[in-house]
């Protein structure tokens, strides 16, 4: 590892996982980061949403300040100006403005983190500015990106991104592992926010294997899911999860399912925090197909891909000793690959890259 880093992230929240897929993944990021020697200070828009649903107001291994404009978060430009690397994330509030500011005062290193670069696409082909502006991506000097795969050179290409690399979700293994005494409770959950474009394959993965298999045990957790959505008898419905009991929650399923947004089957190469938090627990995952999915896991050995319900109740009729091989196969796939410790070191690497140029070297 190189020197220690001082790093400012300004992200959409870190405070509260409520509906909020990204504090997970900066918990995980920044907490790995502070353990290998680094100094995080993140900035939070103050926002009555999060405000009111806070389950880490204080994180032990980070700096944490909330701002409630632009102008209170000029209070922290000698701290972005000084930082090493300075990270801002999608969906941060006005963030256009805050990319600009810190643009403007940090001659160091400037990244945009997308943790949703399939929707960032679809908004920009739109012209629709909400957080990101194409005049801002050919001035920082990374764009990371929660897909990998083709779109990376896409934006490189179309955008003029200097550097595109990937920096995937993760998972921190000292928060997720297997629990061999916790009782299975569910046959099949789900855990995940309603999302109208995923819902159809909630329908077909999920719900209709429920009607069909009338003595297994099903649960799906997320807030937002409509009153009008049928749900059979033996499906469970959590409106919220926390973080701190995800764990406990995949550890109680013989299997869980995996349901991806459109904008990412149609990008591909965009695994969610979830697949690795699940394999971490040992916890079998049944997924519909997308591309690149084979480029993390190894299908029908690490990870079991559902085309429609007939395949999801074969799946949970499998024999016993076949379903624990697979879900410990994925587990150290994920363990040797995709934890927080590995995204921190590759941030380090990127780093170096603007930090230490490659000198010439004459003939």
């Amino acid at each position: 590892m190189n020197k220690p880093l001082n790093i400012v992230i300004l992200g959409l929240s870190i405070t509260s996982s409520w509906g909020n897929g990204h504090a997970t993944t900066y918990r995980s990021l920044v907490k790995a980061l502070a353990a290998r020697g680094h100094r995080v200070l993140f900035l939070e828009r103050d926002t009555p949403w999060y405000a009111t649903n806070r389950d880490a107001p204080q994180l032990p291994y980070c700096s944490l300040r909330l701002y409630r404009d632009l102008e209170e978060l000029k209070l922290y430009v000698d701290a972005i100006s000084n930082a090493d690397l300075v990270i801002i994330g999608s969906y941060v509030p006005e963030g256009v403005e805050v990319a600009e500011i810190a643009l403007t005062v940090n001659q160091n290193c400037v990244a945009f983190y997308d943790i949703d670069t399939p929707v960032t696409m679809t908004k920009l082909a739109r012209k629709d500015y909400e957080y990101l502006h194409p005049r801002l991506i050919p001035r920082f000097d990374f764009y990371f990106s929660f897909t990998g795969g083709p779109l990376l050179k896409w934006i490189e290409n179309h955008y003029g991104a200097q550097r595109a690399r990937p920096l995937y979700c993760s998972v921190d293994p000292e928060l997720y592992f297997p629990e061999p005494n916790t009782e299975k409770q569910y046959d099949l959950g789900y855990l995940g926010t309603y999302s109208a474009d995923r819902q159809p394959t909630l329908e077909q993965l999920l719900i209709e294997p429920a009607r069909n298999l009338s003595d297994k045990h099903f649960v799906v957790a997320g807030p937002q899911y409509p009153g009008s959505i049928s749900w059979s008898g033996n499906i469970k419905r959590v409106d919220h999860i926390p973080p701190a009991h995800h764990r406990r929650f995949y550890n109680s399923q013989r299997f869980t399912l995996n349901v991806t947004r459109r904008e990412m089957i149609k990008a591909g190469y965009s695994p969610s925090v979830r697949l690795f938090e699940a394999a971490a627990c040992a916890t079998p995952i049944i997924s519909d197909d997308w591309k690149g999915l084979d480029q993390f896991f190894h299908l029908g050995e690490e990870i079991l891909v559902a085309h429609n319900p007939q395949d999801v109740e074969r799946y949970l009729t499998m024999p016993e000793d076949q379903r624990l091989d697979i879900g410990e196969r994925c587990r150290k796939r994920v363990l040797s690959a995709h934890t927080s410790v590995h995204r921190a070191m590759e941030l380090e690497r990127y780093h170096s890259e603007v930090a230490t140029p490659t000198l010439a070297v004459n003939a």
